[in-house]
């Protein structure tokens, strides 16, 4: 099983996420992950039941699940380069506006947005590099790059009922 280091530095062979309650917040997660391929399943896996179980974004939860694949794939394959010395950062916090913000975070030297997206906007859906910033841009309500593109920032609310 892959092994996470928590914000508190303690790490697990069981991989357990390092969560907080605060006032301004339903939920708050901090956690690393190694960068390998088989750690972004079970991740993902914990993740996602702790978003159902709270009802951070009803409705919209399969949304939030596929763009958090194309963050965490693309921090470990490109960011980090599966390099095992570097670590993928994600941080969640749902908010009692039924919203959730996640931010993944790799350690790698980050990517010049404007020469994925081509024209600067969008990436071309059809070009082999830029798809998953495509994918996530269709699945959440807000993504934008910090950190030199190191960084990817997203957020989604949740469906009204009318949907």
């Amino acid at each position: 099983m892959a092994q996470i280091q928590t914000a508190n530095g303690a790490s697990s062979s069981q991989s357990s996420f390092s969560g907080k309650r605060s006032r301004s917040s339903i939920l708050e997660i901090d956690t690393w992950m190694p960068s390998e391929i088989q750690a972004i399943s079970p991740t993902l896996d914990r993740l996602m039941r702790l978003i159902e179980g709270l009802q951070c974004v009803p409705g919209a939860e399969r949304d939030v699940e596929l763009a958090l694949v194309e963050a965490l794939s693309n921090a470990v394959l490109h960011g980090n380069q599966k390099d095992p010395e570097k670590k993928v950062h994600l941080h969640c916090r749902c908010g009692p506006g039924k919203q959730i913000s996640i931010v993944v975070t790799d350690q790698g030297k980050g990517f010049d947005f404007e020469k994925i997206a081509g024209n600067g906007l969008i990436p071309d859906p059809a070009a082999e590099r830029g798809r998953s910033i495509s994918l996530m841009k269709a699945y959440m309500d807000d993504v934008h790059f910090e950190r030199g593109g190191s960084e990817v920032h997203m957020r989604k609310h949740a469906r009204s009922s009318s949907q």
